[in-house]
């Protein structure tokens, strides 16, 4: 839940930022909750990959349960997700051959330490982006949702996250913005570049339920979505 990261000097960005100020106010205490491991962001960046959320939340599940090991919690019988060891022995039911190939490639780089959360966190962000997309499958999206929402890295600021860059786009009123000047805007945000980002990626989820999939007008003016 972010807690192993000093957050102690967030909100004096905040002073220096009205933008992410007036963010601070809206979600007070709001910190990035994460995957339990990198190696579990990675294989629901696979998973994940050309469906939709509630499709790949679906296959998840089935591959737990079938896989993973079952836990009881207050009487209630859950199951983990399966580690690298279990997942290279799974079989995947309706699962595109492909995506199988890459799940049991990403169990092989766990088991070989490419996915260690300590290593990902200890290196420049973009030496340990590099480093994760040489894993077959995981392109800069996903490199970047591995190490902010796996490894739990607080300063990265996502180069291929469209709704992230548009959202910034509205918050500082730019007009059609290159990727540097949005980066260049983000690095105002160092050390706390992923967690400025969760902020402004919540409240426009907030704002327009894009997301959630809900349709009516969103606070832009928009038509309503179908």
């Amino acid at each position: 839940m972010s807690l192993d990261v000093d957050g102690s000097g967030f909100l004096a960005l905040g002073r220096r930022d009205p933008v992410v100020g007036d963010l601070q106010a809206r979600y007070p205490g709001l910190r990035p909750v994460q995957f339990h491991s990198p190696y579990e962001a990675a294989c629901w960046a696979i998973i994940g990959q050309r469906i939709r959320i509630t499709q790949a939340a679906a296959i998840r599940s089935r591959i737990a349960d079938e896989c993973g090991h079952p836990v009881t919690v207050a009487g209630q019988r859950l199951t983990a997700f399966p580690g690298p060891e279990q997942l290279q022995r799974c079989s995947f039911p309706g699962l595109p051959a492909i995506k199988v190939d890459r799940l049991r490639g990403v169990a092989s780089a766990a088991l070989e330490g490419h996915l260690a959360a300590a290593q990902l966190r200890s290196v420049d962000p973009d030496i340990a982006l590099a480093q994760l997309t040489e894993i077959s499958g995981i392109g800069p999206f996903s490199a970047e949702l591995i190490l902010a929402r796996g490894a739990g890295h607080p300063d990265v600021f996502p180069t291929a996250e469209r709704r992230l860059h548009e959202e910034m786009t509205l918050a500082y009123g730019l007009t059609d913005p290159s990727i540097d000047q949005l980066a260049a805007i983000a690095n105002g945000w160092r050390p706390y570049r992923t967690w400025v980002g969760l902020l402004l990626r919540t409240r426009r989820e907030d704002d327009t339920h894009e997301i959630a999939g809900a349709v009516g007008l969103s606070r832009r003016g928009a038509q309503p979505r179908l």
